[in-house]
């Protein structure tokens, strides 16, 4: 077992952090407890209720941030040990979901280089007709991974997002709560720090600024014109991409092993140079996910978690992670 400093502690959590969280909400949070071990923490005041009801995207995010402090304790030469996964309540805020101690001596993980680079690419994908190829085998190294290249099925696919996103979009409640996390404005005060800011949506001012009026008070009467549905389409980015990939894993996992396996995939992904964008409506709805499920041939003890566009990114990547302040993240 080896004894975690402070320092060491600070530059392990400012690599976990950069995990994906669903829509970068950052629920996670870090403590040492006195025997040495190390706690990963539900901080319960960061939720998405209405994107999501149940609490599971919440649970798969804090799997991401187990897996991304697994990737940082690797890079150092060390591996997570004795993982105990009983909750215990801290506070009123605050719930530990599971603890660990840490041991020396692990091989290097090939996955631990690319946590930096990984992002999600919310633009168009270059044109490369070799790619779906490359993807399906990436997605045959992975066994919950399925990989969809067919041209025209990709394109009904993209179709399908857009009715799903849209059909989510359409709640009122939906719409707000998915405008409390978005900063459309480098003036937000959490610009740089949590949510959707329009660098990470891919968006310039302008369009950063249509998009707050057609989710806020424009929306019913563009709706009504027919013209929201329009405005806000992403359909022609989805049909820009080589393959469509689905991930899936066994019924009745434990989330937080989930949420660790969704962000080695993605890593997986990034290894391969390729990158990814999460279509999570598509997993979400009901209807297109149980279409998805008989079009991949998804078995029935396997759960449909989440769908990635998968491409080469139509310039160069520029990666930027916009997370939370360390000293925020250890309690």
């Amino acid at each position: 077992m080896s004894a975690l400093t402070p320092d060491l502690l600070r530059e392990l959590v400012a690599e976990a952090r950069l995990a994906p969280s669903v829509h970068n909400i950052q629920p996670t949070r870090w403590r040492l407890l006195g025997d040495g071990r190390l706690a990963l923490v539900d901080d319960v005041s960061v939720r998405a209720p209405v994107a999501d009801p149940a609490g599971h995207d919440v649970l798969v995010s804090h799997g991401a941030a187990l897996e991304g402090m697994s990737l940082a304790l690797n890079r150092r030469g060390f591996a997570i040990t004795g993982m105990t996964t009983i909750e215990q309540q801290l506070s009123a805020q605050f719930a530990v979901l599971c603890n660990f101690a840490i041991r020396q001596g692990v091989a290097p993980d090939p996955l631990a280089g690319h946590v930096a680079s990984r992002m999600s690419w919310r633009g168009k994908y270059a044109a490369s007709p070799d790619d779906g190829t490359s993807v399906v085998q990436l997605a045959i190294a992975r066994d919950d991974l399925i990989c969809i290249s067919h041209r025209p099925t990709i394109a009904d696919i993209a179709g399908w997002a857009g009715q799903a996103e849209f059909s989510f979009i359409r709640g009122d409640d939906y719409r707000a709560e998915l405008l409390a996390w978005m900063r459309l404005s480098p003036g937000h005060p959490h610009y740089l720090l949590d949510g959707l800011n329009r660098d990470a949506l891919a968006m310039n001012s302008v369009e950063a600024t249509a998009a707050g009026f057609v989710l806020g008070g424009l929306f019913k009467p563009l709706d009504r014109l027919g013209l929201a549905a329009l405005l806000l389409a992403d359909s022609a980015k989805t049909a820009s991409a080589s393959a469509i990939v689905l991930f899936c894993r066994p019924v009745g996992e434990d989330p937080l092993t989930t949420g660790r396996h969704f962000y080695r995939s993605w890593l997986e992904i990034d290894r391969a140079g390729f990158a990814a964008c999460p279509i999570s409506a598509l997993a979400d709805h009901p209807d297109f996910n149980d279409r998805l499920r008989k079009l991949g041939k998804v078995d029935a003890d396997l759960r449909l978690v989440n769908v990635f566009r998968v491409g080469r990114p139509s310039k160069p990547l520029k990666p930027r992670h916009f997370r939370l302040p360390v000293d925020q993240l250890i309690i």
